[in-house]
């Protein structure tokens, strides 16, 4: 494939993976992943969970399939080498001294976000390594209720962030997402956003989801309203097929429409000769 693409990156939860399915991940999706990392093309999940979480989601995936590179817990990213993952050390450490630093401002604000969620009646309340706040809302619509009302506590207050996957939901700082990790890493790749697709379907996605990183889009149909107007606004691909098959159609499209333009370019420059 004489193709301009460089780097794959996808959502894990509900875009390459289902619980729903087995294999979670689609067999026509893993080769034709497989295939596209034979080309020289770098494959990131780029996923809300951790490290150890997404592991444990690729074993239990049924398919030999593996990334390039990932990018965890929305921020920091890995590159899988023959004996394990390997840090982008300069960067996580700047990411974790930056939420360090934005956690231990914010502990005002934090009592307040707080008192928001007891009003909402959210039982499951936690902290852990990556964010001092952590909830499971009871159901999507309390979920969206709580991020828009913590969004305008956070305005013009605090350089805090909310992430949110559904139900599940965490803070973070503002600078460090989906899409300035993927923006990272192609840096560190050499390459442009014009030459990377991005997929995913959910509100933690959207800021990957923009020609800012990526010049192609993709949404599955289970993609949420937010995600598939942002994916449709910018001309990327809407599919009609869910999760992994809907990745899957969605690469195809794309690596169709490119070859078709590589096939028209080259008998232009035949006719030129």
């Amino acid at each position: 494939m004489d193709l301009p693409i460089k780097l794959i990156s996808t959502d894990f939860d509900g875009t390459l993976h289902t619980e729903d399915e087995h294999p979670r991940i689609p067999l026509a999706l893993s080769q034709l992943l497989a295939k596209c990392q034979a080309e020289g093309i770098s494959w990131a999940i780029n996923t809300g969970r951790s490290l150890p979480h997404l592991d444990e989601g690729l074993a239990r995936a049924g398919v030999p399939l593996r990334p390039d590179y990932a990018i965890v817990v929305e921020r920091e990213i890995y590159r899988r080498t023959p004996s394990g993952w390997e840090a982008f050390a300069e960067w996580n450490d700047g990411c974790t001294a930056a939420h360090k630093d934005v956690y231990a401002r914010s502990a005002q604000i934090l009592l307040h976000a707080r008192l928001i969620l007891d009003e909402e009646n959210v039982a499951t309340v936690y902290a852990d390594e990556y964010s001092p706040l952590c909830w499971i809302a009871s159901h999507s619509e309390s979920s969206v209720r709580i991020h828009t009302r913590l969004d305008a506590l956070f305005a013009g207050k605090s350089g805090l962030a909310v992430m949110r996957n559904d139900i599940y939901a965490r803070l973070s700082h503002p600078d460090y997402h989906k899409g300035s990790a993927l923006g990272e890493l192609s840096r560190h790749l050499g390459i442009h956003a014009d030459q990377v697709v991005a997929a995913g379907d959910h509100v933690n996605d959207l800021s990957m989801l923009s020609h800012r990183y990526a010049r192609w889009l993709i949404a599955p149909s289970n993609a949420v309203a937010e995600v598939k107007e942002t994916v449709a606004r910018q001309a990327g691909v809407l599919s009609p097929h869910p999760c992994g098959h809907g990745v899957e159609h969605g690469l195809r499209t794309i690596l169709a429409a490119q070859n078709k333009i590589n096939a028209g370019a080259h008998i232009k420059s035949g006719a030129l000769t």
